[in-house]
This record gives C-alpha cells, sequence and structure tokens, in this order.
C-alpha cells in the first residue's frame, strides 16, 4: 500500500496523525484554561471523562495517532539519513531559507515525547490510571483522581516541573509551528500565493495553543489557586 511504502504515502500519515494531535491539544488547552476561572467547574469535567468508557477509548486512539506519528518520523529520518549516505558528515552551511525547526524537528519530537511521557507520569497516572488500580485516589499526597485542579496545583507548584513543563511547551511550540504548515503543504491545501499565510495561521493558532497551556502552569508556579465556585 502506498501510504505505508512510499516516501509520500509516509509523508501522508505523517501529516494527518499531526493534524489530528493539534486537534486534541487545542481541546485539551481549552480544558485546562477552564481551571483558571473556576476549579470546581474544571473537577466537573474531569470527573465527566475519567476512566469513563469513551474516555478509555479515546485515550486509545491519542495513544495510536503518537505512535503512528512517532513511528514515522522515525522511518523518515533513516530514510534521509540513508539516502544522504557519506555527505551527512560533510560540513556544510545551512541554506538561510531552511528554519532550525526544520533542521531539528526529530530532536524536538524526541523532547516532546520525553516531555509527553512526564505528564502521562504526572497526571493520567494520577487521574485516569488511579481510577482502575488505585480506587480513585491519586498516588499524590490526598487527592481524589477527579481533583484535577489540586493535581495540577500540586505538579506545578513544585517549580523543577513548572521549569520542565515550559521547556516542553517551547519545544511544542517548535515542532508544531513547523509541523502545521508543512503538513498543509505536503496535502497539498497551499499554492504560492497561500504557503505564507498558511504559515502565519499556522504560527499565530499554535503560538495561542501554548499560551493558553503555559498560562496554567505560571499562574500555578507563582503559588496561586484554583478559585473555587
Amino acid at each position: 500500500m502506498w501510504l505505508t511504502t512510499s516516501s509520500v504515502g509516509r509523508k501522508v500519515i505523517m501529516s494527518v496523525t499531526g493534524i489530528a494531535l493539534v486537534l486534541f491539544l487545542t481541546f485539551h488547552a481549552c480544558m485546562n484554561v477552564v481551571v483558571l476561572f473556576s476549579g470546581d467547574a474544571y473537577n466537573m469535567i474531569c470527573e465527566f471523562l475519567g476512566s469513563n468508557w469513551y474516555a478509555v477509548a479515546g485515550t486509545a486512539v491519542l495513544v495510536g495517532l503518537i505512535a503512528l506519528h512517532f513511528i514515522y518520523a522515525a522511518i523518515l529520518t533513516l530514510q534521509n539519513l540513508k539516502a544522504r549516505g557519506n555527505s551527512r558528515y560533510a560540513v556544510v552551511e545551512t541554506p538561510a531559507k531552511v528554519e532550525w525547526a526544520s533542521q531539528n524537528m526529530f530532536v524536538l519530537g524526541l523532547i516532546v515525547c520525553l516531555g509527553l511521557l512526564l505528564h502521562l507520569f504526572n497526571f493520567w497516572a494520577n487521574m485516569m490510571g488511579a481510577e482502575f488500580y488505585n480506587g480513585g485516589m491519586a498516588l499524590v499526597g490526598e487527592y481524589k483522581a477527579t481533583d484535577g485542579a489540586g493535581l495540577i496545583q500540586f505538579t506545578f507548584g513544585n517549580p523543577v516541573y513548572a521549569v520542565l513543563y515550559l521547556v516542553w511547551l517551547a519545544s511544542l511550540w517548535f515542532h508544531l509551528s513547523h509541523g502545521f504548515w508543512s503538513a498543509i503543504q505536503t496535502l497539498g491545501v497551499n499554492n504560492k500565493v497561500w504557503f505564507n499565510r498558511w504559515k502565519l495561521i499556522g504560527n499565530v493558532y499554535v503560538t495561542l495553543v501554548m499560551l493558553m497551556f503555559a498560562a496554567v502552569v505560571v499562574y500555578f508556579a507563582l503559588g496561586c489557586k484554583p478559585i473555587c465556585g
């Protein structure tokens, strides 16, 4: 099948899974911002999702998308290295028009994956996971698995975690700002006129999403508490 055997097909899979992940991050960011206005409302969302079948199914789909995206990124990277052969060891100047993120997408992707593992450790394990294997109580503190607001305050109140998350978000920004318009280009939804427009749209969109995540981290890193009601 050309989607899995050809270079173009693999890039299409990368693009589609990448766009799907951006949409998920948009939902996640909008959900997280709720905690800045009402801890109770945020906890209601956490309880609605919880370990219900639709949340579990959504998590399984998300894991599949991440796995596909990373696997095909690795395949394409190895394919490019093999195609370059010994020339990859030559010292060459980076073309002025080639973005830094474009040259370091795989490394950025690795940082993003490491940040994701940290995120799963801090939140999934203490929320959805805890409902399965710890009687609905988080593995840290005295928080219920549905007390997302409390867990966010606990996690980002730790300056080490706060800094690590901000570094992760910065890496995500670089990865997604390039990946957004690159995916659009791969799927052919652009032309010479729209190329720069899609880059601008992608940069603005990704920046807003990352700022929503960062606002939550900074808010609780400064010692603020969830607003009740």
